[in-house]
């Protein structure tokens, strides 16, 4: 038998929200394999007041096969809207944003900070740098001064329709798919 497989799964069935690769193979092997082609991009949620959104953040940094995702403040966040995916990715916990800001440098890691703020420069109109750190805040207060003191730039996305901002968990998808257009083809491995 293939030893990628669950034995419990191939008895029971495997109704996890997998691609068709994965189906029935053990979370050790999935994990070991998306391992194997990790992108050198991470993802870092300052977290402040328990905010729902991270758990879809985290899901959807799953789907860009990120290399970690890095919580920053309060160690406990809501998983209900991982689902699951956080068991797929390392999350590191960062007590404040030095710590992060610090663990960056001594990785050669830039933080880009995405938030609406004076001076935001547009991200379309700044290069992602194929490995670095984007840096996003809660749905309504956003970033703390001292994450974007640490940044080394802050990033917008530009919006044009009556609102001021967008969900935090849509920046961070938008973020992460502009870095992937820029550093990785269509099948995944980084391009070039």
């Amino acid at each position: 038998m293939d030893p990628r497989l669950d034995p419990d799964l191939l008895a029971g069935g495997d109704s996890r929200n997998v691609i068709d690769r994965y189906r029935y193979w053990s979370v050790a092997a999935i994990v070991a394999d998306l391992d194997t082609r990790r992108s050198p991009l991470h993802v870092a949620v300052e977290n402040i007041e328990h905010d729902l959104n991270i758990g879809s953040i985290v899901r959807t940094a799953n789907a860009f096969n990120v290399a970690g995702v890095h919580i920053v403040g309060r160690r406990r966040w809501n998983r209900r809207g991982a689902m699951v995916t956080d068991a797929y990715l390392s999350i590191t916990h960062h007590p404040d944003p030095a710590d992060l800001r610090s663990w960056a440098q001594a990785q050669g890691l830039p933080i880009l900070a995405i938030d609406v703020v004076p001076g935001a420069i547009p991200i379309e109109d700044h290069p992602m740098p194929p490995a670095c750190v984007l840096l996003f805040g809660q749905e309504g207060p956003g970033l703390s001064p001292e994450s974007l003191a640490g940044a080394d730039a802050v990033l917008s996305i530009s919006q044009y329709g009556s609102t001021r901002s967008i969900n935090v968990a849509a920046a961070a998808a938008i973020a992460m798919h502009s870095w992937a257009r820029a550093h990785l083809d269509s099948r995944g491995p980084a391009a070039g």
